[in-house]
């Protein structure tokens, strides 16, 4: 089944580039004592179609990975996004 690029397609895809690199410059800053982005925002990014940027950052740069609510929430997140979506796909069928 081919990938359609469309407006939400190439949406998501960037919403989840844009979240990727708020969890690598999140991590970059940590490690050398800069200000960081606020939590609430990196779960925010997850939260309006970057989840699965967020779930890669977290495991490639081993950022965030012992905070429960970033374990548990994010993958979550992306359970319900990809529940929604599949809904959303059989319903316009």
């Amino acid at each position: 089944m081919p990938i359609h690029f469309t407006p939400f397609t190439g949406g998501l895809l960037l919403i989840n580039l844009i979240t990727f690199a708020a969890y690598g410059y999140d991590k970059f800053c940590a490690r050398r004592g800069a200000w960081r982005v606020p939590e609430i925002r990196l779960l925010f990014l997850a939260a309006v179609g970057g989840s699965l940027g967020a779930l890669l950052a977290m495991f490639l740069f081993r950022h965030k990975t012992k905070h429960l609510k970033f374990t548990i929430g994010v993958p979550v997140i992306l359970g319900l996004q990809i529940f929604l979506g599949v809904n959303f796909f059989i319903a316009s069928q």
